[in-house]
């Protein structure tokens, strides 16, 4: 029998069976189709050599006036700029006050008064100006660090753990710091799922019912981070926003974010309007600071050109608008000169028309809506969002994107965990990356790409909370959480809990970091006989472009699609290997290419087989 080719079609085909996937893949992880056949991703290095405090969410990119390149990173925990290859912590402040410590000997555990202070479990508390501490192997030097809060003790008193210094001896004074300067309360990582008091309004059900588990009690903190020229605008969904003057952080490069002044104090996005320069709130408070005022569905836009005027008068350019589709507004995307804005259900159209209205306001779809603030991104002038059940594009009209792993993406999505889902452009390679936590996870575990150019998708476990396309940036810049460590966090925290999250230089190299990244690809079967008849494959030709390492390569055969299959050749092939001699008895065979080596690069190129027709035994 001559040397049969076994060729597939491009993308990952999770709708069918892998039967009924014939002629296709049904599966990989860290794999790319490019120019129609499958290869590695890239790999990835730490941008710094050293990890942010809390679980990234949201990573914004710019340039200063000087041409510099930055980034402003918001965590759970912190807010972040990314200036010449170091982090600086710009978490703006809630207040400053004066503390008193008192130690107690042979405990690590340091009670602190700081009136009205404001702080919950987990804030941190930055102490200066601190005199009179006199005990056993603690100075006034080493009270003057940052704090976290351990726990509260009341609205005045709080704990913090010197652990890390020393225990301290003998107690003679406790100390004072003339400044105790607390941080803006933190978020949490994961959303905060309670069933006991207060898990249901008053009067639900009746007496000993029981009442629903799974009850959210709090969000996972998300920023919005956009740029106002050279200078950033930093919301925290739900909360407030703060600006960061870059030319002020440049020089002494010790500037904090401070809060905005008259603007709204709970906001669910914003954004600037790049077209016409107007600071723009949604789901946020028509009169600002009046919480009595807020609207899930309410579109604020302040004064052109300003980022202090949002109250409308005669004399401004200051408006706001009511959507009514919808319950509440999630994101909103500037694309193509306009603003699309994206509730929970529809879909909007907002664009800027001059006086006297500033803006004009159209809804353009229903059942589209998106799943949280960062699901939605543009790529190319056009918009691409994850809906529930459903991947949706606008380039000019609202489409749906026909999705060939659509069951394995939502039904295996964690719907209390939607709000972390973080989109993401690959330029390069022409992808739309969702990041996701599957159903089993609190945390993002998860990434379904789509393919614009070549319309197909792939799927896998590369698990980033945020990403930046490299349009500022050589390469695009991506952050992974870390739950468990808290090792290099930066700054320096004494008393720190667990979790940070590293940036990486993605694309760069071909490994995790140091490490081999595992990656994979498997076919669909292949019906390589018809009728009754078995095949007895001999050897296979392969056939990779730009190979660097060895990669396994399995066969996997079987008689029947229901049948198990069996894994009938597993060999180590390299760029020198010119065939590969073997023996394998079936009906249907797919093929498994897998990798595991460090440096390894490789792209399928067309996988030949010689075999002859056989008989069922």
């Amino acid at each position: 029998m001559p040397i049969n080719k076994l060729q597939f079609k491009p993308g990952i085909d999770k709708q069918n069976t892998q039967y009924g996937a014939e002629g296709g893949w049904v599966d990989c992880d860290m794999v790319r189709f490019r120019y129609g056949v499958p290869e590695k991703i890239g790999g990835w290095q730490p941008a710094v050599g050293t990890n942010l405090i809390g679980a990234a969410r949201d990573i914004h990119t710019y340039t200063d006036l000087a041409g510099d390149s930055l980034a402003v990173i918001g965590t759970d925990r912190k807010l972040y700029t990314y200036y010449d290859n170091n982090f600086y912590d710009i978490t703006p402040l809630s207040t400053t006050i004066a503390a008193t410590f008192t130690f107690t000997s042979a405990t690590t555990i340091v009670n602190v008064l700081a009136t009205s202070n404001g702080a919950i479990a987990g804030d941190f508390v930055t102490f200066s100006g601190v005199s009179g501490v006199n005990v056993v192997n603690i100075t006034n030097a080493n009270m003057g660090q940052e704090f976290e809060i351990q726990t509260i003790t009341d609205a005045n008193n709080f704990k913090i753990d010197v652990a890390s210094i020393a225990t301290p001896g003998a107690v003679t004074t406790s100390g004072s710091a003339t400044s105790a300067a607390f941080q803006i309360n933190i978020g949490t990582d994961a959303t905060v799922i309670g069933n006991g008091w207060g898990a249901a309004s008053w009067g639900f059900s009746t007496w000993n019912t029981a009442r629903p588990t799974g009850v959210i009690t709090a969000n996972p903190r998300i920023w919005q981070i956009d740029n106002f020229g050279e200078d950033i605008l930093a919301t925290i969904v739900g909360g407030k926003t703060y600006y960061f003057d870059t030319s002020a952080f440049i020089s002494p490069r010790n500037t904090r974010a401070t809060l905005l002044a008259n603007a709204p104090t709970q906001s669910n996005f914003m954004t600037i309007s790049p077209r016409d320069r107007h600071v723009i709130f949604f789901g946020t408070q028509t009169t600002p600071g009046n919480t009595n005022t807020y609207d899930p569905m309410a579109v604020l836009f302040g004064s052109q050109e300003s980022i202090t005027d949002f109250t409308p008068n005669a004399t401004n350019t200051a408006g706001f608008q009511r959507l009514s589709a919808g319950n509440r507004i999630v994101t909103a995307v500037p694309t193509r000169g306009d603003i699309l804005i994206l509730t929970n259900t529809s879909a909007h159209s907002m664009q800027f028309v001059g006086p006297p209205f500033t803006f004009s306001f159209k809804q353009i779809g229903t059942n589209c809506g998106t799943l949280a603030t960062h699901s939605a991104v543009e790529a190319e002038n056009v918009v691409y969002w994850m809906s529930d059940g459903a991947f949706y594009l606008f380039d000019g009209v609202i489409k749906e994107i026909p999705c060939s792993v659509q069951d394995y993406v939502f039904q295996d999505l964690n719907e209390d965990e939607h709000s972390i889902i973080y989109a993401g452009v690959n330029l390069d390679f022409a992808e739309v990356n969702w990041f996701y936590a599957s159903s089993g996870s609190t945390a993002i575990d998860r990434v379904v790409t789509y393919n614009y150019l070549e319309r197909l998708w792939t799927v896998g476990t590369l698990a980033r909370t945020t990403w930046a396309s490299k349009d500022i940036f050589a390469n695009p810049l991506a952050t992974r959480y870390y739950p468990n460590s808290t090792t290099l966090a930066q700054p320096t925290v004494i008393g720190l809990t667990d979790g940070v999250s590293t940036l990486y230089d993605q694309e760069k190299g071909t490994n995790d970091d140091t490490s081999a990244i595992t990656a994979f690809i498997t076919s669909g079967d292949v019906d390589i006989v018809d009728g009754d008849n078995s095949m007895f494959i001999k050897r296979y030709i392969p056939d990779f472009k730009d190979q660097s390492g060895g990669l396994n390569m399995q066969f996997l055969v079987r008689q029947y699609p229901g049948a198990t299959q069996t894994v009938a050749s597993s060999t180590v092939v390299y760029s020198t290997t010119t065939k590969v001699d073997m023996r394998a008895r079936g009906r249907q065979v797919a093929i498994k290419i897998i990798s595991t080596d460090v440096d390894t690069k490789w792209r399928y190129g067309t996988l030949r087989i010689d075999g002859q027709q056989d008989g069922l035994r």
